[in-house]
């Protein structure tokens, strides 16, 4: 007969939400949520659910519930949220989704609920929860800008994707043309006035911390704790010998781009500095990712600029998750090159698992992330002028990629981020029973 292994009493009761499924959409919030429900649950014991919120994109909606399951597991259930005002962060369907997950957090009862995006939900699932589960601390982590930028968060003008350094009415609206002022103000209310419900919010990066203090959330309620990756991915020596190389001069002149291919990810800053590149210099660019939900227009430019760059550049495709320390293990460099500030970039602590340097825009997250001349380099965002030196001295600067990565520190591992979140579920869950016991 099994055992059946009972939960601690110290140990809380977690309900982790974030907007979708590392099955459906292998984003860096998705993946890292769910591997630290995963970690939590397996590892520390915890009882914990993950709720993923999902729409037509990924699911068709089922009737007779909004939930459904993936694969076979019972701790992970599927939200279909497909009715979702994104200008408002609102949920519209509440009659249909709040009695569902009212009915949840009434079975499950948990201590803390962390949100990792309240994109799909809805932020008025905030007061929803501190109303049916008053006793739960919530915790919210700000993975980007989505509350503060109506442009999908990402804080660049939808004219000519110029960086944006903060959120006004009157500059919202130039974005925005056929939405008046007063529809941001409105909008920002909205948000503040649900977001004051959270006990306590999470930021990945003290750059992103400081966006939101300025955006006006309490800076006393905001802890950095950074991501942490799987110790499997952690690569056993610092050099691994390159798949293609110039056996010649033994340069290291083999770079790699990772992820979407989107116009906010820079793909078309690398792609431009590669042809310029290739005037001068023996090279290759890997470029690994799709072009999921990108527009018919921007597919052709990316397949104009990769011919323009010619048989420098060879395109790959999207990869699996498994896949990446392989990848990475057949190039000198990883190149980040997104136009947008960006938070905590999961393809930046990968590359440093595998002893890689990084050369990243010098902007955002990306920038404090990477330190310009001791683990990278840093290039001026949206220039493939300024990239292209930058790989130009990344191939003849001798010595360069040895210093280099040698310098990268070690990444903090998943076991490292779930025991700063475990002391913060337990600051929250200790100051709330002193606060019920009237001490």
């Amino acid at each position: 007969m099994t055992a059946v292994r009972s939960r601690p009493a110290a140990l809380p009761r977690v309900l982790f939400v974030c907007h979708n499924h590392p099955s459906f959409h292998p984003g860096g919030t998705e993946i890292f949520a769910h591997d630290l429900f995963r970690h939590m649950k397996d590892v520390d014991g915890i009882e914990a659910m993950f709720l993923a919120c999902t729409n037509k994109v990924h699911r068709e909606q089922k009737p007779g519930t909004n939930f459904q399951t993936v694969g076979r597991s019972s701790d992970e259930l599927v939200l279909w949220a497909g009715h979702f005002d994104r200008f408002y962060q609102s949920q519209i369907d509440l009659h249909g989704i709040v009695p569902d997950l009212s009915n949840l957090l009434q079975s499950f009862r948990p201590d803390i609920v962390h949100i990792h995006h309240t994109l799909l939900l809805g932020v008025e699932m905030l007061f929803l929860i501190r109303r049916i589960v008053p006793q739960a601390r919530i915790v919210y982590t700000l993975h980007d800008y989505y509350p503060i930028c109506a442009n999908d968060g990402q804080m660049v003008t939808t004219d000519g994707h110029k960086l944006c350094t903060g959120a006004s009415p009157d500059a919202c609206h130039r974005c925005f043309p056929d939405r008046t002022p007063d529809k941001f103000v409105l909008r920002e209310k909205h948000l503040k006035s649900m977001l004051s419900l959270v006990d306590q919010f999470v930021s990945p990066s003290h750059f992103l911390r400081e966006r939101y203090i300025a955006w006006g959330l309490p800076a006393d309620r905001i802890a950095v704790l950074r991501n942490g990756r799987p110790a499997d991915d952690m690569v056993a020596k610092p050099t691994v010998p390159m798949a293609v190389r110039n056996k010649k001069s033994a340069r290291r002149n083999v770079f790699g781009y990772f992820g979407n291919l989107s116009r906010y990810k820079g793909i078309r800053v690398a792609l431009e500095a590669a042809k310029e590149l290739s005037k001068d210099q023996d090279f290759v660019l890997h470029v690994h990712g799709g072009m999921p939900f990108q527009t018919e227009d921007f597919k052709a430019e990316v397949e104009a600029l990769s011919t323009a760059a010619g048989a420098k550049v060879i395109r790959h495709g999207a990869y699996r998750r498994d896949e990446m320390a392989k990848l990475l293990a057949a190039v000198d460099w990883v190149i980040t090159p997104s136009i947008w500030w960006e938070n905590a970039p999961l393809v930046i602590q990968e590359a440093f698992q595998q002893r890689r340097p990084v050369i990243c825009s010098d902007i955002g997250g990306m920038a404090e992330a990477v330190t310009n001349g001791h683990d990278g380099l840093h290039f001026r965002a949206g220039d493939p002028v300024d990239l292209a030196r930058s790989m130009r001295r990344a191939i003849n600067e001798t010595g360069l990629w040895e210093c280099l990565s040698s310098n990268i520190a070690r990444v903090p591992t998943l076991a490292d981020s779930a025991a700063e979140h475990r002391a913060l579920y337990a600051d929250l869950t200790t100051a709330a029973s002193l606060r019920s016991s009237g001490r």
